[in-house]
C-alpha cells in the first residue's frame, strides 16, 4: 500500500452555544491522506497559523509521503521530522505534522480493521469525559445557568475560563465567578478552571489562595507560556493540583515539564503534539514520572484514542466549541454520558467526514 495524495484544507465553522445569543466560529486545518488501496485517512488540527498550516502540509509534507507506505508511521515521522524540523522547532511544524499523522493510524486502523484506541494499547474503551462549559464570553448569569444545565444532563465534571483577557486581568471577578458555580452546583461534581497561559506567577497564586476552599480538581496552564519553572513554584505552594500542556508540540517539551516537577498531570493534545505518534511517547515518558494524562486542548473524538489507549489515560475534554465543530464536520460521533465517553470498535478514528459541511465552511 502506497500514498497517493495528501490535501489539507481550511475551514471555519459556525456553532450555536447554549445561552449565547450569536454563533462562536471555530477555525481548524482538515487533512486527508489517500492511498491506492482505496482506504482514505483523516486528521486535523487547530486553527491558529491556518494558511501557514495548510501549505505547510500540501507543499512540504505531502512531498515527502507521497509514495512511502502508509503503515509505517514512525518511519514517515522522522523523515519529516528531520527534513522540516532539524532544529527541533515546535509551532506550526508539530501542529502541520499532527494533522497528517493522525491521518496516517486512520489508515492503519482501518487497514488492520482495529480502532486506533486499541492499536495504541487498549487500555479501556471508556473513559471518563468532561465539559468545557464555561468560556470568557458567559457573563456570571450564564455562567451559573450553564454550570447547572450541565449539571442537570448528569454530568459531573465541569471545566471553566479564568482570566479570559490578559490585558485586564481581575482576579476579584473570576473568584466570584468560581465561587457562583461551586454554589451553584453543590458538593460532589468536580470542577476545574484554565487561564489558557494569561496570567503572572502573582496573580496566579493570589486566584489559587483565594479559591481553594472551593474543591477545584485541576488548575490548568495557569501562567504564560507554561513556564515550567514558574509551574512547579506555583505547585509548592498550592493545593490545587496544576495541569498543563495541551499546547506543548514535542515530547521535549514534555520532559522539561516533567523534571522540573511542574505538572499533577500531563496534558498531551494529539492535534498539537505531532498526532499519535509522538502524543504515545509522552504518555509513556509521563507513566515513567508516575503521571496521568488528560486531554486539554478540545477535539475530544481524537484524543479520546489516546486516553483509551493508554493505561494512564483519564479524562477526555468536551470542549464545547471544539466538541460542536466535531460534532458538525464528522458523522457518527460518539457523546458523553453521564461524566463518561464509550470509544466504538469502529476502524481508524471511527469516524467519516460530512462533505456537505466541509464544502460550505471551506476558506480559499
Amino acid at each position: 500500500m502506497k500514498i497517493t495524495r495528501v490535501e489539507a484544507t481550511h475551514h471555519v465553522v459556525p456553532n450555536d452555544v447554549i445561552f449565547l445569543d450569536r454563533p462562536v466560529s471555530w477555525p481548524l486545518v482538515f487533512c486527508r491522506v489517500e492511498t491506492d488501496a482505496g482506504i482514505t485517512g483523516y486528521g486535523l488540527t487547530g486553527g491558529i497559523q491556518p494558511i501557514g498550516l495548510r501549505e505547510l502540509i500540501n507543499q512540504e509534507i505531502a512531498p515527502l509521503v507521497v509514495g512511502e507506505d502508509p503503515l509505517a508511521n514512525e518511519r514517515l515521522w522522522h523523515k519529516c521530522f528531520y527534513r522540516l524540523n532539524p532544529r527541533y522547532q515546535t509551532g506550526a511544524f508539530s501542529s502541520a505534522l499532527s494533522a497528517v499523522d493522525i491521518a496516517l493510524w486512520d489508515i492503519k486502523g482501518k487497514h488492520f480493521g482495529e480502532p486506533i484506541w486499541r492499536l495504541l494499547g487498549g487500555s479501556d474503551a471508556t473513559v471518563p469525559a468532561y465539559i468545557t462549559f464555561g468560556p470568557g464570553e458567559y457573563d456570571r448569569d450564564q455562567l451559573v445557568a450553564a454550570a447547572r444545565h450541565w449539571r442537570g444532563e448528569g454530568q459531573d465534571k465541569l471545566k471553566m475560563v479564568v482570566a479570559p483577557d490578559r490585558d485586564n486581568v481581575d482576579i476579584s471577578e473570576d473568584v466570584m465567578r468560581v465561587k457562583s458555580v461551586r454554589e451553584a452546583i453543590g458538593d460532589g461534581i468536580e470542577l476545574m478552571f484554565d487561564a489558557n497561559y494569561k496570567l503572572p506567577f502573582h496573580r496566579a497564586l493570589e486566584l489559587c489562595k483565594k479559591v481553594e476552599q472551593y474543591d477545584i480538581a485541576w488548575f490548568e496552564e495557569p501562567v504564560y507560556g507554561n513556564d515550567a519553572r514558574l509551574l512547579a513554584n506555583l505547585r509548592r505552594q498550592t493545593s490545587i493540583p496544576i495541569v498543563a500542556g495541551q499546547n506543548e508540540g514535542s515530547k521535549w517539551r514534555f520532559r522539561e515539564l516533567f523534571l522540573h516537577e511542574s505538572v499533577d498531570m500531563a496534558q498531551p493534545n494529539v492535534c498539537y503534539v505531532g498526532g499519535f505518534t509522538e502524543g504515545a511517547k509522552v504518555a509513556a515518558m509521563a507513566q515513567a514520572f508516575n503521571l496521568p494524562i488528560a486531554n486539554g486542548g478540545g477535539w475530544p473524538h481524537i484524543n479520546a484514542h489516546l486516553q483509551a489507549g493508554m493505561d494512564n489515560g483519564t479524562r477526555v475534554e468536551f470542549h464545547l466549541f471544539m466538541w460542536r465543530t466535531s460534532e458538525q464536520i464528522f458523522t457518527n460521533t460518539v457523546n458523553p454520558v453521564r461524566g463518561n465517553v464509550t470509544l466504538p470498535d469502529t476502524p481508524g478514528l471511527g469516524l467519516e467526514p460530512n462533505e456537505d459541511v466541509l464544502r460550505d465552511t471551506l476558506v480559499v
